[in-house]
Protein backbone atom coordinates (compact mmCIF):
# COMPACT_ATOMS: atom_id res chain seq x y z
CA UNK A 1 0.00 0.00 0.00
CA UNK A 2 2.94 2.09 0.57
CA UNK A 3 5.15 3.96 -2.07
CA UNK A 4 8.69 2.75 -0.43
CA UNK A 5 10.14 -0.41 1.03
CA UNK A 6 9.71 -0.48 5.00
CA UNK A 7 11.44 -3.89 5.18
CA UNK A 8 14.14 -1.46 6.79
CA UNK A 9 14.19 -0.15 10.48
CA UNK A 10 13.29 3.26 9.36
CA UNK A 11 12.20 4.86 5.98
CA UNK A 12 10.10 7.48 4.58
CA UNK A 13 7.22 6.53 2.50
CA UNK A 14 3.93 7.77 1.26
CA UNK A 15 -0.09 7.35 1.22
CA UNK A 16 -1.45 7.81 -2.06
CA UNK A 17 -4.61 7.88 -4.35
CA UNK A 18 -4.87 5.74 -7.45
CA UNK A 19 -3.86 8.87 -9.88
CA UNK A 20 -0.69 9.51 -7.73
CA UNK A 21 -2.29 12.19 -5.54
CA UNK A 22 -0.91 12.41 -1.18
CA UNK A 23 -3.35 11.03 0.96
CA UNK A 24 -0.41 11.21 3.95
CA UNK A 25 3.10 11.53 4.40
CA UNK A 26 4.42 8.70 6.90
CA UNK A 27 7.24 8.16 8.49
CA UNK A 28 7.33 4.18 9.07
CA UNK A 29 8.95 2.90 12.13
CA UNK A 30 9.28 -0.66 11.95
CA UNK A 31 9.56 -1.21 16.12
CA UNK A 32 9.42 -5.19 15.74
CA UNK A 33 9.36 -8.39 13.31
CA UNK A 34 5.50 -7.59 12.37
CA UNK A 35 5.11 -4.50 14.29
CA UNK A 36 4.77 -1.15 12.29
CA UNK A 37 4.23 2.43 13.70
CA UNK A 38 2.94 5.01 10.75
CA UNK A 39 4.26 8.52 12.27
CA UNK A 40 1.94 10.87 10.08
CA UNK A 41 0.91 14.58 10.71
CA UNK A 42 -2.01 15.37 12.98
CA UNK A 43 -5.11 14.93 12.02
CA UNK A 44 -4.34 12.67 9.07
CA UNK A 45 -4.46 9.12 11.29
CA UNK A 46 -8.33 8.23 10.70
CA UNK A 47 -7.32 8.68 7.23
CA UNK A 48 -4.53 6.28 7.37
CA UNK A 49 -6.20 3.57 9.17
CA UNK A 50 -9.48 3.90 6.84
CA UNK A 51 -7.74 3.59 3.68
CA UNK A 52 -5.52 0.71 4.80
CA UNK A 53 -8.54 -1.02 6.65
CA UNK A 54 -10.58 -0.63 3.17
CA UNK A 55 -7.26 -2.17 1.79
CA UNK A 56 -7.40 -5.81 4.09
CA UNK A 57 -8.28 -8.18 2.58
CA UNK A 58 -7.22 -11.72 2.75
CA UNK A 59 -4.86 -10.23 4.96
CA UNK A 60 -4.07 -11.61 8.74
CA UNK A 61 -2.73 -7.83 10.14
CA UNK A 62 -4.41 -5.53 12.84
CA UNK A 63 -4.35 -1.98 11.75
CA UNK A 64 -5.16 0.35 15.17
CA UNK A 65 -4.79 4.42 15.71
CA UNK A 66 -2.37 5.16 18.39
CA UNK A 67 -1.84 8.77 19.66
CA UNK A 68 1.66 10.29 20.41
CA UNK A 69 2.96 13.67 21.86
CA UNK A 70 5.93 14.41 19.51
CA UNK A 71 9.41 16.38 20.79
CA UNK A 72 12.26 17.01 18.47
CA UNK A 73 15.37 17.28 19.92
CA UNK A 74 18.29 18.64 17.78
CA UNK A 75 21.82 17.98 18.23
CA UNK A 76 24.20 15.52 17.12
CA UNK A 77 23.79 11.57 17.73
CA UNK A 78 24.73 10.22 20.37
CA UNK A 79 22.89 13.44 22.51
CA UNK A 80 19.51 10.94 22.60
CA UNK A 81 18.06 8.09 21.28
CA UNK A 82 15.10 8.82 19.28
CA UNK A 83 13.32 8.53 16.03
CA UNK A 84 16.08 10.67 13.03
CA UNK A 85 14.02 13.44 11.69
CA UNK A 86 15.58 15.08 8.83
CA UNK A 87 12.66 17.37 8.54
CA UNK A 88 14.48 20.80 9.99
CA UNK A 89 17.81 20.98 7.90
CA UNK A 90 19.87 19.54 11.27
CA UNK A 91 20.67 16.80 13.06
CA UNK A 92 17.39 15.69 14.92
CA UNK A 93 15.44 13.13 16.89
CA UNK A 94 11.87 12.83 17.07
CA UNK A 95 10.78 11.94 21.02
CA UNK A 96 7.39 10.21 21.45
CA UNK A 97 5.89 11.21 24.83
CA UNK A 98 8.43 12.62 26.07
CA UNK A 99 7.98 14.95 29.14
CA UNK A 100 10.42 17.67 27.86
CA UNK A 101 9.83 21.68 27.90
CA UNK A 102 10.23 23.18 24.68
CA UNK A 103 13.15 25.88 23.92
CA UNK A 104 12.13 26.82 20.43
CA UNK A 105 8.43 28.20 19.88
CA UNK A 106 6.27 27.24 16.94
CA UNK A 107 7.49 30.00 14.41
CA UNK A 108 10.73 29.19 14.69
CA UNK A 109 10.12 25.36 13.96
CA UNK A 110 8.04 26.70 11.33
CA UNK A 111 11.32 29.08 10.27
CA UNK A 112 13.42 25.64 10.03
CA UNK A 113 11.25 23.72 8.27
CA UNK A 114 11.24 25.99 5.51
CA UNK A 115 14.66 26.76 5.11
CA UNK A 116 14.85 22.68 4.99
CA UNK A 117 12.78 23.16 1.88
CA UNK A 118 10.12 20.21 3.79
CA UNK A 119 6.61 20.20 2.51
CA UNK A 120 3.86 20.18 4.64
CA UNK A 121 -0.13 19.19 4.22
CA UNK A 122 -2.46 21.45 3.80
CA UNK A 123 0.57 24.04 2.55
CA UNK A 124 2.98 22.36 -0.11
CA UNK A 125 1.31 18.94 -0.50
CA UNK A 126 -2.54 18.99 -1.37
CA UNK A 127 -4.95 17.37 -4.00
CA UNK A 128 -3.38 20.00 -6.85
CA UNK A 129 0.36 18.60 -5.78
CA UNK A 130 2.60 15.90 -7.97
CA UNK A 131 4.94 14.19 -4.83
CA UNK A 132 7.42 15.14 -7.83
CA UNK A 133 6.71 18.58 -7.61
CA UNK A 134 7.05 18.83 -4.11
CA UNK A 135 10.07 16.92 -3.74
CA UNK A 136 9.23 13.51 -2.06
CA UNK A 137 10.00 11.19 -4.60
CA UNK A 138 13.33 10.95 -3.62
CA UNK A 139 12.91 10.56 -0.14
CA UNK A 140 10.00 8.55 -0.05
CA UNK A 141 9.41 6.52 -3.31
CA UNK A 142 10.67 2.82 -4.44
CA UNK A 143 10.79 2.20 -8.12
CA UNK A 144 11.81 -1.43 -7.42
CA UNK A 145 9.43 -2.56 -4.69
CA UNK A 146 6.30 -4.26 -5.18
CA UNK A 147 3.35 -2.83 -7.13
CA UNK A 148 1.37 0.21 -4.77
CA UNK A 149 -1.64 2.50 -5.47
CA UNK A 150 -0.82 5.79 -7.90
CA UNK A 151 2.75 3.39 -9.15
CA UNK A 152 1.72 4.04 -12.57
CA UNK A 153 2.16 7.60 -12.81
CA UNK A 154 4.54 8.31 -10.52
CA UNK A 155 6.71 6.18 -12.53
CA UNK A 156 5.01 7.37 -15.79
CA UNK A 157 6.54 10.68 -15.02
CA UNK A 158 9.29 9.76 -13.59
CA UNK A 159 10.65 7.65 -16.77
CA UNK A 160 9.09 9.74 -19.48
CA UNK A 161 8.10 12.88 -18.51
CA UNK A 162 9.22 16.25 -16.03
CA UNK A 163 7.53 18.28 -14.16
CA UNK A 164 5.89 21.72 -15.21
CA UNK A 165 6.89 23.62 -11.46
CA UNK A 166 9.52 22.80 -8.47
CA UNK A 167 8.96 23.57 -5.22
CA UNK A 168 11.75 26.79 -4.23
CA UNK A 169 13.15 28.15 -1.27
CA UNK A 170 13.07 32.27 -1.57
CA UNK A 171 14.27 35.30 0.55
CA UNK A 172 11.95 37.96 0.43
CA UNK A 173 12.42 41.67 0.95
CA UNK A 174 9.29 42.80 3.02
CA UNK A 175 8.25 44.12 5.89
CA UNK A 176 5.68 40.55 6.84
CA UNK A 177 6.03 37.43 5.34
CA UNK A 178 3.83 36.87 2.37
CA UNK A 179 0.91 34.96 3.11
CA UNK A 180 0.06 31.74 1.45
CA UNK A 181 -1.28 32.05 -2.72
CA UNK A 182 1.03 35.02 -2.94
CA UNK A 183 2.17 35.09 -6.83
CA UNK A 184 5.65 34.62 -7.64
CA UNK A 185 6.01 37.06 -10.79
CA UNK A 186 8.58 36.32 -13.63
CA UNK A 187 9.61 39.37 -16.45
CA UNK A 188 5.66 40.62 -15.99
CA UNK A 189 4.23 36.78 -15.95
CA UNK A 190 2.44 34.98 -13.18
CA UNK A 191 5.06 31.86 -12.64
CA UNK A 192 4.52 30.29 -9.17
CA UNK A 193 2.69 30.77 -5.84
CA UNK A 194 3.88 30.86 -1.93
CA UNK A 195 2.67 28.19 -0.09
CA UNK A 196 4.41 28.54 3.51
CA UNK A 197 6.63 32.00 4.89
CA UNK A 198 8.33 33.03 8.33
CA UNK A 199 10.88 35.27 9.50
CA UNK A 200 13.89 33.76 9.93
CA UNK A 201 16.13 36.21 12.31
CA UNK A 202 15.78 39.22 10.59
CA UNK A 203 15.28 38.17 7.07
CA UNK A 204 11.74 36.75 5.56
CA UNK A 205 11.97 33.09 4.22
CA UNK A 206 9.45 31.03 1.82
CA UNK A 207 8.40 27.99 0.20
CA UNK A 208 7.17 28.76 -3.22
CA UNK A 209 5.93 26.49 -6.14
CA UNK A 210 7.53 27.78 -9.46
CA UNK A 211 7.51 26.72 -13.06
CA UNK A 212 10.14 24.62 -14.53
CA UNK A 213 11.20 27.35 -17.24
CA UNK A 214 12.16 30.29 -14.70
CA UNK A 215 15.87 29.73 -14.38
CA UNK A 216 16.97 28.48 -10.34
CA UNK A 217 18.82 31.40 -9.92
CA UNK A 218 16.40 34.19 -11.02
CA UNK A 219 15.21 36.72 -8.78
CA UNK A 220 11.25 37.09 -8.42
CA UNK A 221 8.48 39.44 -7.40
CA UNK A 222 6.56 37.83 -4.52
CA UNK A 223 3.67 40.13 -4.26
CA UNK A 224 4.97 43.74 -4.50
CA UNK A 225 8.46 42.51 -2.91
CA UNK A 226 11.27 41.59 -5.06
CA UNK A 227 12.44 37.94 -3.88
CA UNK A 228 15.61 35.96 -4.46
CA UNK A 229 16.45 31.78 -4.51
CA UNK A 230 18.01 30.23 -1.58
CA UNK A 231 19.72 26.81 -1.06
CA UNK A 232 17.47 24.81 1.20
CA UNK A 233 19.29 23.38 4.52
CA UNK A 234 20.43 19.83 4.60
CA UNK A 235 21.00 17.79 7.42
CA UNK A 236 24.59 15.87 7.87
CA UNK A 237 24.39 12.33 7.24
Amino acid sequence: MLSNDVSGGLCDALLLTPKGRVIAPLRVWRRGEGDFLLLTEPGLGVAVRDVLLRARFASRCEIELEEHTSVVVFGEPPVVEGIPNPDYGRPAVELLDAELEPTLGEDELEALRILAGTPRVGREIDERVLPAEAGLVERAVSFTKGCFPGQEPIARLHYRGHVKRTLRLLEVDGEEPPPPETEVVHEGKAVGRVTSSARSGDRLVALAYVRVEVPEDAEVTVGEAPARPLAAARPSA
